[in-house]
């Protein structure tokens, strides 16, 4: 969730592009020109790509939901999801045109460097979770307990690459590449995904592992059944965070039951966007806000409970990322 390195981030690996629906879509990331997709006689796009994220995470799941109504409701003649690395990589698919569409966290869309000259929002679809995923037999009990740990935080490419170092700054930890043998008031951090982070985790070679989703992060409640896992509270680190990076950050509940045997727990939560590029047709643009707010029920996936998806009222909610002249066009025909 293409990237030489990835806007504000370490270096970037080039991206897993898997697509993810039907047999139309092998190759479709290949097929589709810079120019995005052209356009049919209907005036619909013959071909769009949803960029979305790590297998086992919620921008993937979310991103094929969205791609199969694209095609299934007409706003274009096929749709296909592909699996990045999340927000950074997702942003330069958009700008290299290899994506029309792509989800994004907020922090990462408005980087100075982001290319926001040109990207879009079409609206906010949900809230992301930060989790700080450690063993329960780990003793560390809040952030401040991974200082001399090694600590997993997100691979190149992903949203979670440029919150968690944020996160650590925030709560006084300094932090080294030297993961082995991190020094006092420091975390060792490795570039570890979701997937790659569960196994170190598993493993005992990481002792901590952010990861921002959705609620339940499907690959999360799996390793839960066999390796007893807990949850750090972050929200204390939200007045700093705000006092560096503005008010896009939100204090928000990870609900007990989540995952299993873990209690309720606040954390740090910040908005996922749906983005475009400026230059997508205005007629795509208004039938895709069309498909969000009268057919928000298809695109929430099973794993979820669902408590922190996109409605009527949060969709132009977008954290200072300016809405497509035609999203917000359709926005007030909708709303008055």
């Amino acid at each position: 969730m293409p990237e030489s390195p990835a806007p504000g981030g370490p270096a970037a690996q080039p991206p897993r592009r898997s697509v993810l629906k039907s047999a139309f879509a092998v190759g479709l990331a290949a097929c589709l020109p810079p120019a995005l997709a052209a356009c049919t006689g209907s005036d619909r796009p013959e071909n769009l790509v949803v960029a979305g994220g790590e297998p086992g995470g919620f921008y993937l799941e979310f991103s094929t939901l969205l791609a199969a109504a694209l095609e299934r409701h007409g706003v274009a003649h096929h749709a296909g999801a592909v699996a990045t690395g999340g927000s950074l990589d997702n942003l330069a698919e958009l700008r290299s045109g290899q994506a029309a569409f792509a989800v994004a966290l907020a922090d990462a869309a408005v980087q100075p460097d982001a290319g926001t000259a040109e990207i879009a929002a079409i609206g906010k679809v949900y809230e992301n979770y930060v989790h700080c995923v450690v063993r329960k037999d780990s003793g560390i009990r809040d952030i401040t307990g991974l200082a001399g740990r090694r600590v997993a935080v997100g691979q190149p490419g992903s949203g979670t690459s440029l919150t968690t170092p944020r996160l650590l700054e925030a709560a006084g930890l300094g932090t080294s590449a030297d993961a082995a043998a991190p020094s006092a008031g420091t975390a060792g951090v490795e570039n570890l995904g979701l997937n790659d982070g569960i196994a170190a985790l598993r493993a005992g070679t990481v002792d901590a592992l952010f990861w921002s989703g959705g609620v339940p992060t499907a690959a999360i409640a799996a390793a839960q059944q066999d390796v007893e896992l807990g949850l750090l509270d972050l929200a204390g680190l939200l007045p700093e965070l705000r006092r560096r990076y503005g008010g896009m950050y939100d204090r928000v509940l990870i609900p007990e039951g989540s995952y299993p045997g873990v209690p309720a727990v606040w954390t740090v939560g910040a908005p996922n966007l749906l983005l475009c590029r400026r230059d997508l047709d205005n007629a795509t643009v208004e039938r895709t806000v069309q498909l969000l707010v009268h057919n928000a029920g298809e695109l929430i996936p099973q794993s979820s409970l669902g408590v922190q998806f996109l409605s009527a009222e949060s969709l132009i909610n977008t954290a200072g990322v300016p809405l497509h002249p035609a999203a917000a066009d359709a926005y007030r025909d909708l709303h008055g």
